[in-house]
């Protein structure tokens, strides 16, 4: 198997595509090899590489069906349940606390937050 073709960053020629570019038009790569990488030089690092892909070649995005749409939904919902008061933090649980912020900083002047 030969190498890759290289492009710079922004010069890809028509044809091409990352799979969020894929994505966008409602595609995935389906199965595909990667067919050509770009490189984004940086200072005093390697370059930056997106693999491309052929658009010709995508195939459509599967449909979301609803049990997939359930699963999705509780996936997202453990994510925002801090495990110690099992309330939704309406927001990601970072994983850096593993708990929602009240539990893990909690108010040192008791429930009612007054400093006096």
């Amino acid at each position: 198997m030969g190498a890759l073709p290289v492009f710079r960053w922004r010069l890809a020629p028509d044809g091409y595509a990352t799979r969020r570019q894929l994505r966008a038009l409602g595609l995935r790569p389906g199965g595909q090899p990667v067919a050509a990488q770009l490189e984004r030089p940086r200072r005093r690092r390697g370059p930056l590489v997106a693999y491309l892909y052929r658009v010709d070649l995508a195939v459509p995005v599967r449909p979301m069906t609803p049990a997939r749409r359930a699963a999705l939904e509780r996936a997202n919902r453990a994510r925002r349940t801090c495990p110690s008061c099992r309330r939704d933090a309406g927001h990601v649980i970072p994983a850096a606390l593993g708990c929602c912020v009240p539990c893990a900083y909690p108010d040192p002047h008791g429930s009612e937050g007054s400093t006096e």
